[in-house]
């Protein structure tokens, strides 16, 4: 923190004032002035009280309609009864005394045609919707003179998060506090004075008055700008650091093998049964290249559902093998990493089985390394790591045990990177001899702002063709409430398992008796079951009305009772099983032992079953858009066609209805991810509600302001160009520390 920004707010304001400030994480100076307003109240524009919600803590710009004090029949003691309106619709104000003469100043403040600003919890009396006991001020009223009564009354007004211990206007009053006695010298600036005069920015001290008490509607929009390009500038600051240091470390070339030597790679090209997407050829080649400089390579490779890039890693990493390293792939479930080692096996057949009778000559192996192995298996696979002869070693976080050594860590593939924290992956990467290249992979397409912000420390590449072969998904919104429909959802599964196809049933919670979505207690160790929390818990207002998540035990209950499945095998998935009987379903379902599985969302990413065709998701709309794409992307793997089946819950008209309907009417991942970045907030797109913590992310939009993310960008990077470590600009060096602290820097590797 610097200048005076550092200061205890219990020192400035005093420890009364201080201390509900801090509920709300308020607790220095400089947490106080980044505590930006979330809108301004107009002095002549009232609030439209019609859409105030019971239990609703709100704050209302309203005028006075009339205010009468009376002595109370039932009970000892006096009240007030204000009414306020908008114009069209009215709302009580009640005040409580033992005595009428307490009430009198509220009378005489609450005079008919004044305006103001009313603080409470919406409540309903006979019919009357009303705020008991609210804090209020009124414009041109609670000021010292008539003069700057005037004044005041013409300036927008800052409505601040509030909560119902601290009102907006008392956090107004804490700002006016603790700003007005600053000076330029308390307040520094880490946009650099060139970058300020270059975009025409304000400096710091007179931004942060005019955010906090413009003098007109442009005022507060210019400050709001200045502060979001602040944001972007530091963040991307850093970002330029970070790839500045890791340009400058060594690694180990690993050049592609010449014509007519033994090759992994050669042999596995040619062993291929299809051709390479174009977009594979070309993500190929540029890995390639990477892979062959002696700096390590720092890449993201996020592709669209099925688009194979499992192939281009697997690829990656035989050439790392061939020029004599190994490759570690990190995957976030044990369910996920067996498959991969499965499939890698199965791609490279006798190339995976080196030293084995039957195995090719210059073959390798691949090593599975996750915390459930025996002791036997895990000494086997450690072994293997450590001797060099698995050249490929898949694992969970059993990867990052000290226990687990490389001979020569050549390459770091980290699978589903948004369900790992930086230091996971730094953790891995620290078991090279040099700085192992790294090729960060994920399934969720990121609109360019976001890569661009969240990973601007890594090379993008993106894959958007689907393979040759594979039919497609159509996907149909399902009213839950209709049971013509859910009886018409069954028989469609049916009809799916008769042609020898197998069908996946989605739920959010594994028993009905959970109070929380599947993955929210400590079974979720392994990421087996995180679905979108934030979705679940649902921003549409609407939670409490409507009927519980559908759990994985009892639907499965359920399955096996309807007459359209009768007959057929319905099991089980879920993060709480043992890890055997989690194999061992995956496992079963894959050789169509069972022709239905009901699953939380563990089989979210990289399960693959191309026999699965249908998909039917209970409680649709309360998940996010991005993993019901990643969901849906489990069926239609194979030549068939896939079809999923939505079933939701949700009002038309609503948020979570149009999240919904977007992805019935398209497979088109990077569009649905944009929509769905729209849909929420920042801090939840850069991982702080995984995390618990509030984003660092205040003001900048990562949709909307792509253009001043790129500008920041651009001067970000020529000043780290010229001073690496900022010795020049220490205001810039300070605030990098004080945003991205330890905790924080996490958001950087999570999208």
């Amino acid at each position: 923190m610097t200048g005076r920004e550092g200061e205890a707010l219990t020192k400035v304001l005093g420890a009364r004032s201080a201390g509900p400030l801090a509920k709300l994480g308020l607790v220095t100076v400089g947490d106080l002035l980044r505590h930006y307003p979330r809108r301004y109240g107009d002095p002549g524009t009232l609030t439209d009280m019609d859409r105030l919600a019971l239990g609703e803590h709100v704050t209302v710009m309203a005028r006075v309609a009339r205010a009468t004090v009376r002595t109370m029949r039932s009970r000892a003691g006096a009240m007030l009864s204000a009414v306020v309106t908008d114009g069209r619709h009215e709302l009580a104000l009640t005040f409580f005394a033992k005595r009428a003469g307490a009430l009198r100043p509220h009378e005489d403040k609450l005079r008919p045609g004044r305006v103001g600003l009313f603080t409470g919890v919406v409540s309903e009396y006979r019919g009357t919707r009303q705020l008991t006991h609210p804090d209020y001020v009124l414009v041109g009223v609670d000021a010292d003179d008539a003069e700057e009564a005037m004044f005041e009354a013409s300036r927008p007004i800052p409505i601040y998060p509030a909560s119902s211990s601290v009102p907006s206007w008392r956090i107004q009053r804490a700002v006016r506090t603790v700003l007005d006695p600053l000076t330029e010298a308390d307040v520094e600036d880490p946009v650099p004075d060139e970058v300020r005069a270059l975009h025409g920015l304000p400096g710091r001290l007179d931004a942060l008055r005019a955010i906090h008490h413009p003098v007109d509607q442009r005022a507060w929009q210019q400050a709001r700008h200045r502060f979001r390009f602040e944001e972007a500038f530091v963040l991307q600051a850093a970002l330029a650091q970070r790839r500045a240091h890791a340009a400058e470390q060594e690694a180990t070339a690993r050049p592609l093998r010449g014509p007519g030597e033994p090759s992994l790679l050669a042999d596995f090209d040619a062993g291929l049964p299809f051709t390479l997407t174009e977009g594979q050829a070309s993500v190929g080649e540029d890995l390639a290249h990477e892979l062959a400089q002696a700096r390590p390579m720092q890449r993201l490779l996020q592709g669209e559902v099925g688009s194979g890039k499992t192939v281009v890693a697997l690829r990656a990493m035989l050439q790392v093998v061939d020029a004599g390293g190994q490759a570690a792939l990190l995957a976030p479930t044990e369910v996920l990493a067996a498959q991969h080692a499965r499939t890698l096996r199965s791609l490279l057949g006798p190339l995976a089985e080196g030293g084995l009778l039957g195995g090719a000559a210059h073959g390798t192996r691949v090593a599975l390394l996750t915390g459930s192995l025996g002791a036997a298996a895990r000494k086997e696979a450690l072994l293997q790591a450590a001797g060099g002869e698995a050249g490929i070693v898949v694992g969970t976080h059993a990867l990052l045990g000290d226990q687990v050594q490389f001979a020569d860590l050549g390459l770091v593939v980290v699978d589903e990177q948004h369900r790992f924290g930086v230091e996971q992956r730094d953790a891995l990467r620290a078991k090279g001899r040099v700085a192992p290249h790294v090729l960060v992979m994920t399934a969720t397409p990121i609109p360019r702002t976001v890569a661009m912000t969240v990973f601007g420390d890594l090379e993008t590449s993106s894959l958007t063709q689907v393979p040759a072969g594979r039919a497609g998904i159509t996907s149909h919104v399902v009213p839950a409430g209709n049971p013509r429909w859910m009886e018409r959802t069954w028989s469609r599964v049916r009809e799916e398992v008769d042609k020898g196809h197998r069908a996946y049933v989605v739920c959010p919670r594994i028993h009905p008796d959970d109070d929380l979505p599947a993955g929210g207690g400590a079974a979720a160790k392994d990421f087996d079951d995180v679905p979108d929390l934030l979705e679940l818990v649902d921003g549409d207002g609407a939670g409490d009305e409507r009927p519980p998540l559908r759990a994985v035990l009892e639907v499965a209950d359920m399955l096996r009772e309807t007459p359209a499945l009768a007959g057929l095998d319905v099991g089980v998935l879920h993060g709480q099983m043992a890890p055997a009987d989690k194999e061992s379903a995956m496992a079963r379902f894959a050789a169509g032992e069972l022709q239905v599985l009901v699953s939380t969302t563990v089989i979210e990413v990289g399960v693959d079953v191309p026999e699965a065709t249908v998909m039917v998701v209970f409680d649709a709309d309360r998940f996010g858009l991005s993993q019901l794409h990643q969901l849906r992307g489990r069926v239609g793997r194979g030549a068939a066609p896939g079809l999923c089946l939505l079933v939701s819950t949700a009002q038309p008209g609503t948020p979570a209805a149009t999240r919904v309907e977007a992805l019935a009417e398209t497979t088109d991942g990077f569009r649905l991810a944009t929509l769905d970045l729209e849909l929420r907030s920042e801090g939840d797109v850069l991982g702080a509600s995984q995390s618990g913590r509030s984003s660092s992310l205040r003001l900048l939009r990562v949709v909307q302001d792509a253009d001043l993310i790129a500008d920041a960008r651009r001067e970000a990077t020529a000043v780290v160009d010229a001073d690496l470590e900022l010795g020049s600009h220490p205001e810039l060096r300070a605030a990098i520390a004080a945003q991205l602290d330890d905790e924080q820097e996490e958001f950087l590797e999570r999208a």
